[in-house]
């Protein structure tokens, strides 16, 4: 008898989610990879086919990672979140093309002093989530570094990247506009994909621009 409860309907993936920005995307496919789809019909064998990745999250302090991650995970938010002390992590568990899979979200502090302790847990990831803050011009430039300290641990070839920025509900439509290009032009230098989010509010941001989305 399994002890774990169902997986929740929106943690279900029969379908590729739509990319965030044509302009800053891994993917454009409409639907997972034939390859796939059969690898999966192989796999389907319960909690026998158990898959697990491990995902960090890295960024700045205070640019919202903890925030981030609640949010995704627990659907809620606390803007009085203490700084996270060396590393927390958090596991989601999903069901992608009818084989059990979990996310296990690694939450790094971002405080300087704490840094070689966080760094210690970057190696086995899978996915690389650069978190920094949309109000914060110098909190992007600083995701070159992070990155680099991540790769440190992972093997670049074998690990996904994303940019992830947050605090939309905080700048203006306008300002964002212009925050884009630069974030945008980050995330390709580092072939990463390219979101923009809300933890207050649980939405993503994107301007509806000819020719872009």
């Amino acid at each position: 008898m399994s002890v774990l409860p169902p997986v929740r309907k929106d943690r279900i993936i029969s379908q590729l989610p739509k990319y965030f920005s044509k302009g800053a995307a891994l993917h454009t496919e409409n639907g997972f990879d034939a390859k796939v789809k059969t690898a999966c019909q192989e796999h389907r064998t319960g909690t026998v086919g158990f898959k697990i990745s491990k995902v960090i999250v890295v960024g700045d302090l205070a640019v919202g990672k903890t925030c981030l991650i609640n949010r995704f995970c627990k659907d809620v938010f606390d803007k009085n979140y203490k700084a996270t002390i060396g590393v927390d992590f958090e596991m989601e568990r999903f069901e992608v093309l009818g084989v059990p899979f979990s996310l296990q979200l690694w939450d790094t502090a971002g405080q300087e002093r704490f840094k070689c302790i966080a760094s210690t847990y970057y190696r086995g990831a899978q996915a690389i989530i650069i978190v920094f803050d949309l109000t914060d011009v110098a909190s992007l430039h600083h995701t070159r570094q992070w990155l680099e300290d991540a790769l440190k641990e992972n093997d670049p070839t074998s690990v996904l990247l994303f940019l992830v920025g947050t605090k939309k509900d905080l700048i203006s439509p306008a300002q964002y506009s212009f925050n884009e290009q630069d974030a945008i032009k980050v995330a390709q230098e580092m072939k990463a994909e390219y979101w923009a989010v809300s933890s207050l509010s649980g939405t993503r941001y994107a301007l509806e621009r000819r020719g872009v989305y």
